[in-house]
Formats: structure tokens, sequence, C-alpha cells
């Protein structure tokens, strides 16, 4: 009894061998199209924090060329161990955190208050959310030159109609000054990710609450609040990615003086006014660093909520 062997069959047509070429093409064919844009953003973003992370181990002033020498980590122990440095880096906390936590309480209150139908609702909704489409330059002057302006400004309008004072609200109050501005901007950015929060909650689990007699306040505290966890979480990452970077109201309200010099003004300072790249690239690079962990989260927060989503579809 003799023992037979099949031959595999190839597919009639295309040979075996010449499939896998044609896959392989189809792929990058479907790729193809993003590689302009992968190349773009390469030399736009990562050459240049290449050459920023490579200038930050040097001793390089600029009006002094000649004496630049590599010194390995100095420029990164001055930035975390010089006093003005270290204040910088505090203010830069302080600021974000409390632009982050007032943002997020009066963009909640604007969210419940929009949740709720009402005639003109829409208008309402379109007035909050200008402050955040203006150019933050331009909202920074207007603060300064409009509202804060001890002359003419309308602050000190209003105080002299009701006989208060006409105090110079930038010299007073400069880091309260910076803060304000930056909160009018950032609360409408909040305002619509909670209420898109809002939007996406259970009406039947709400109503069968009511029904058992649950009070507003109680739905908002064991239902609307650990619905909105995710949502708040996601604010207050995005908000501080942007406030931590923030260089247009400090350099424009006050300049970074009295005190309100973050992290990004005293890198503009040491590059661009004492001419110190080795020392600015090392805070940049610091500053950086500090956003790719905030961003890490962030995206995190967004993939549970994308997640949640499907879920529930």
């Amino acid at each position: 009894m003799t023992a037979t062997t099949t031959a595999p069959v190839a597919s009639p047509g295309i040979p075996a061998p010449a499939r896998r070429p044609s896959a392989r093409l189809r792929a990058w064919t479907t790729r193809a199209p993003l590689l302009p844009a992968l190349i773009f953003m390469i030399v736009v973003t990562q050459l240049p924090f290449v050459a920023t992370l490579v200038i930050s181990f040097f001793d390089w002033n600029a009006l002094y060329p000649d004496a630049r020498h590599f010194t390995g980590l100095d420029n990164y122990r001055e930035v975390l161990t010089d006093a003005d440095l270290r204040h910088s880096v505090w203010t830069t906390v302080l600021l974000t955190v409390s632009v982050v936590l007032a943002s997020l309480v009066l963009g909640l209150a604007l969210a419940l208050l929009l949740d709720r139908r009402f005639r003109g609702r829409g208008i309402v909704r379109t007035l909050l959310i200008a402050p955040f489409l203006v150019v933050p330059v331009a909202a920074a002057l207007l603060w300064k030159h409009v509202l804060y302006n001890p002359e003419y400004g309308l602050f000190n309008g209003l105080l002299h109609y009701v006989g208060g004072p006409q105090p110079d609200w930038i010299s007073s109050t400069p880091l309260l000054a910076v803060e304000a501005s930056l909160v009018w901007q950032w609360t409408p950015f909040m305002m619509l990710i909670l209420l898109a929060g809002l939007q996406s909650r259970d009406h039947e689990q709400i109503e069968a609450a009511r029904v058992d007699g649950a009070s507003d306040w109680q739905i908002f505290v064991h239902l609307t609040l650990p619905h909105l966890r995710r949502y708040l979480e996601l604010g207050a990452l995005l908000g501080s990615i942007y406030i931590v970077q923030n260089f247009d109201a400090v350099f424009t309200i006050t300049s970074g003086g009295l005190g309100t010099a973050n992290l990004p003004y005293t890198v503009y300072q040491s590059f661009y006014q004492a001419h110190e790249n080795g020392l600015a690239s090392a805070a940049g690079v610091l500053v950086v660093i500090g956003s790719i962990v905030i961003a890490t989260f962030a995206l995190r927060v967004v993939s549970s909520l994308f997640r949640e989503e499907v879920s529930r579809a």
C-alpha cells in the first residue's frame, strides 16, 4: 500500500508568493497619506526638542559663544536649587492649582444652569463660551486695560460710583490679577466638558430617585457627582497642561514682576534677556517633562471615558 501525497493547490490567477507583497503594498498605500503629516510633526516638534535637550547639557551664553562647554547636569541642578527658579516653580504650581480649581467650580455651576431648559438658553450658552474663543494675549490686554486700569478701568469706575476706594489692582494683588484673567478664560472650557457629562447621565435613574423621594441635593451628591468624576478629572488635567505652560497672561499683565514669574516666563527671561541658552533649555525640558506626565494621565482618563461610553452603548 503506497501513501499518496497531495500537493497544495494554489489559488487560480495569482501565485502564492505574489500575494504577500501585494498585501504589504496595500498596507503601505493606506499609510502613505499620513507620512507627510508625520514627517512635518517630527521636523517641527521632535527635532527642536532634541536640540533643546542637547543644549541643556552645555554652559552656553549667547554673548560668549566661543566659551561654551559641556557641563552635564549642572544646568538642571541650578534650576532645582536656585532660589529664584524655585520660586518660579512654586508660582507655577500655585497658579495652576488655583486657576484649575476655580474654573472647575464655576464651570460646574454654569453647566448645572445650562443643563436646565429655559428661554434663551442657546444665546446664554454662546455668550458663556465666548471668553474661551478670545486670543489669550487679547484677553490679557482686556483685563489689564479695560478692567484693572486704576484711572479708567471698569472695576474702579464701579467703585467710584458707590464711593469706594480706587486701588491699583495689578500692584496690590498681582498674582490674583493674573489668576482672575485665566479663570475667566478657562471657565467656559470646563463648563463644556461638564455639560457634556451632565447630558450623558441616565435620566431614568434620576427619575427613579425622584420617585423614591430623593431631593435635588441628594441626587447631586449621590448620582451626579459620581457620574461627573471622570469629566472633572479630564477638565483638571487638560486645564493643567495649558496653565503649566501659560506665558501670555503673566507677560502681558505683570511682565513677570511682583512675584508672578512662573517657569515659562523664567525660561523667557533666561533665554532672551540673560542669553543663558543652556539654563533656559534645562528649564524648558523640565516644563515639557511635567506636561508629558500630566498629558499621560489625561490620555488615560480619556481612554476610560471612551470605554465607559462603548460599554454603555
